[in-house]
């Protein structure tokens, strides 16, 4: 079942990544899209065990940082989707989340991923990256995923809790 699971969870990573760079850039806000990577891993975070939902996490952010069009040192989406598995692994406390909970989980794993990612891109003086845009990047960051929220999250959590019921919330 395990490597069931991973090849679940690593397809649901390719085929967020493949739709994130392709589809998403044509609805694009100012060039920022929604993080539909940073979604599959909340929805293991939040319905798996932390180790996996956090290598998932890393696996997920390092794809997404060697996958074209990326223009940044690679690992700063990796560390970004790591720490956010952290954050959403921590709202799991063997209890089902409320569909609240759900979106809140999204919105503060993703204001945390997002501020990581463009913090480190200004402290490793990435030209793209500047303070004065910082605030709006993780606004609209977290508005795009917040709204995905609905559409990606149920259907990806109900997948995850299927392949692995010993650790589903109950």
């Amino acid at each position: 079942m395990s490597y069931l699971r991973w090849g679940v969870a690593l397809a649901a990573v390719v085929v967020a990544l493949v739709v994130q760079v392709t589809l998403f850039p044509h609805v694009a806000w100012h060039g920022i899209v929604p993080n539909l990577c940073l979604l599959v891993v909340v929805a293991a975070a939040l319905t798996v065990e932390a180790p996996f939902a956090l290598v998932l996490g890393f696996a997920a952010g390092l794809t997404l940082d060697l996958a074209p069009p990326a223009d940044h040192v690679a690992g700063r989406w990796a560390l970004a989707l790591t720490i956010a598995a952290f954050v959403a692994a921590r709202v799991r406390q063997d209890q089902k989340p409320t569909a609240l909970a759900v979106v809140g989980t999204v919105a503060a794993a993703s204001f945390v991923a997002t501020s990581l990612f463009a913090l480190s891109g200004v402290l490793l003086q990435d030209p793209a990256m500047s303070v004065s845009g910082l605030l709006e990047v993780v606004l609209v960051a977290v508005a795009w995923d917040v709204l995905l929220t609905p559409f990606v999250l149920p259907p990806l959590m109900k997948l995850f809790a299927r392949l692995s019921p010993q650790w589903a919330a109950t």
